[in-house]
């Protein structure tokens, strides 16, 4: 089952999210739905708050994105080592960033039609528990970091937008007003405010 995503403007979004517990009803349910609501709004990851469940879950699928890309931009974007990955992040904790920054343009499925330059760290060390609720400890560079910094960001209540000068939320206010008020179109279900 596909579920609305929730627009920009909707409270929950700005929640910092809570722990999932291991008897989570119906997690793995939840998860398969997470993974289906994504893949139809064709994107690259989605956080639980965006379906309306305040919960530290994630899901992250780097791999499509490394798999269109061609060969010269595969090495700009990801390490050697790094062919994208899809996996799922329960109560996860970015316990390491490095102080290599890179820029790059970021969307949200929440915030849909508007992209701007974010600044992030090339390299991320995560704590989290899989989808199997198996403890991993997991360094992550590029575009994969990226995605999951992204996505991290929505389970402490961080959009994108967050990290814009105040310039910039000024020349993009009447694009996400619109947003608010659902005057926008998109290919998959959104929930407004």
């Amino acid at each position: 089952m596909k579920h609305p995503i929730l627009a920009y403007g909707h409270s929950i979004l700005k929640q910092k999210c809570e722990n999932i517990e291991p008897n989570f009803p119906n997690l793995s349910v939840l998860i398969d739905e997470m993974w289906e609501t994504m893949r139809n709004a064709n994107g690259c990851g989605l956080a639980a708050p965006q379906t309306g469940i305040s919960k530290r879950l994630f899901i992250v699928d780097s791999k499509t994105t490394f798999e269109q890309l061609d060969k010269q931009n595969r090495k700009i974007y990801f390490d050697n080592d790094d062919k994208g990955i899809i996996e799922t992040f329960i109560n996860a904790t970015i316990i390491k960033r490095s102080n290599d920054f890179w820029e790059d343009e970021e969307g949200c499925l929440s915030i849909p039609g508007l992209f701007q330059t974010v600044k992030r760290s090339w390299e991320i060390t995560i704590q989290y528990v899989n989808k199997n609720f198996e403890p991993q400890t997991k360094t992550f560079s590029g575009t994969t970091a990226r995605m999951i910094q992204h996505e991290y960001d929505h389970t402490e209540g961080i959009l994108f937008l967050d990290y814009l000068k105040p310039l910039t939320k000024k020349l993009i206010e009447s694009k996400l007003k619109k947003i608010v008020k659902g005057k926008v179109q998109t290919r998959y279900a959104m929930k407004f405010v």
